[in-house]
């Protein structure tokens, strides 16, 4: 057996490069590869579902691969490549893995999302309120596969979206299980990270950013903060009520039918990405907006997701405000969830593993 990494071809190399600037939740990039050949590959995903309450059932992790495939066919296009995965269905649902070859196509023309590749990233502060236009709106609608619609919510509903958002962060800074993982998913003093958030990609300003990395290193603090100071109210206020309002509108990815399976999440990144990146490409920037749905699905199965009294109760007020802002049905059936307007790229942002990091010997894992 190989102790050592095959050396990369230098196609394979640069579709790679690009597409490990896939989007993850809290930049945790649960995929590494093993290279078989020069037009083969296989992915090795990974969740984090263990300790992290937002990846209910590995599913939002699983939406990130689903990107990543997206974004490495996008890639590939540029070289004239065809790529074709197949998923391993006898590998373990916390352990999505995947084989990956690529083929000549000729013929084949580059995808033009491949130029918004390295340019797509989170934008956390406030965005242009300048709404859409008819043409951005046809640009992202039809960027999405068959089988999803965009909900768009416009105007007032702008303003019921900020105050879902607003809410549903009042639930997600006084759980426990959630402080664990903001704790670990922020690297503080950094305008960049290669595997977390940098605190400057946040949107707070620095005198709450710098409260917060005291307040945080501690739940017992953030208890008293919470309890006698109105520990979440700056944070709230910055971080989701202004950005919130600040912006052209939201929108919630649809599909027809839920998803269920793991290749429906995988489908639902691949369309997810190529929204993110149509946005990119017509000067958009773009936040992602999740946790009221994953919070919604909880409530819908009666899954408990926290030892705290009153969550559930929270959690179905949000879900409730969900349904009232989208329809009960296109709530159920959302995939994913975020809000979208014109203004500048984050001056601060994650960045990603090296290549070299994300690449694991063939037969070990």
């Amino acid at each position: 057996m190989s102790t050592t990494v095959p050396q990369l071809d230098a196609t394979l190399e640069r579709i790679l490069e690009l597409a490990r600037w896939a989007p993850s939740g809290d930049n945790t990039q649960p995929w590494r590869f093993e290279i078989l050949g020069p037009r083969q590959l296989v992915i090795h995903g990974h969740d984090t579902r263990d300790h992290c309450v937002y990846d209910l059932d590995g599913h939002p992790s699983q939406m990130s691969i689903g990107a990543l495939l997206e974004t490495m066919a996008i890639a590939a296009s540029t070289f004239g490549l065809e790529m074709r995965s197949t998923r391993h269905a006898d590998t373990p649902d916390t352990q999505p893995t995947l084989s990956v070859d690529f083929t000549l196509a000729p013929g084949l023309e580059a995808d033009p999302l491949a130029g918004a590749i390295l340019q797509r990233s989170v934008q956390r502060r406030a965005l242009s309120r300048r709404a859409l236009t008819a043409a951005e709106k046809s640009a992202l609608a039809i960027a999405l596969p068959q089988g999803y619609r965009v909900h768009w919510l416009e105007g007032a509903q702008r303003l019921a979206a900020a105050r879902l958002m607003f809410n549903n962060a009042k639930l997600r800074l006084t759980m426990p299980e959630a402080h664990q993982v903001h704790k670990s998913i922020i690297e503080w003093n950094a305008r960049y990270s290669e595997d977390r958030i940098p605190d400057q990609a946040l949107g707070a300003d620095a005198m709450t950013t710098r409260l917060m990395r005291w307040v945080m290193q501690d739940w017992k603090r953030v208890q008293f903060f919470n309890t006698w100071l109105a520990g979440t109210l700056a944070p709230r206020v910055q971080m989701d009520l202004i950005p919130s309002l600040a912006c052209a509108a939201h929108f919630v990815l649809v599909a027809d039918q839920p998803p269920q399976r793991i290749d429906d999440y995988l489908a639902a990144g691949r369309a997810m990405q190529r929204f993110w990146l149509t946005a990119t490409a017509q000067g958009l920037q773009l936040q992602p907006e999740l946790t009221p749905l994953i919070f919604s699905r909880y409530v819908r199965e009666r899954r408990k997701f926290s030892e705290t009294p009153g969550m559930l109760t929270r959690a179905a007020e949000l879900s409730r405000h969900g349904e009232a802002l989208v329809g009960q049905q296109d709530w159920a059936t959302a995939v994913f969830m975020g809000r979208i307007g014109a203004g500048e790229p984050a001056i601060s942002r994650s960045l990603r593993r090296p290549l070299r990091d994300l690449l694991v010997v063939p037969g070990e894992r």
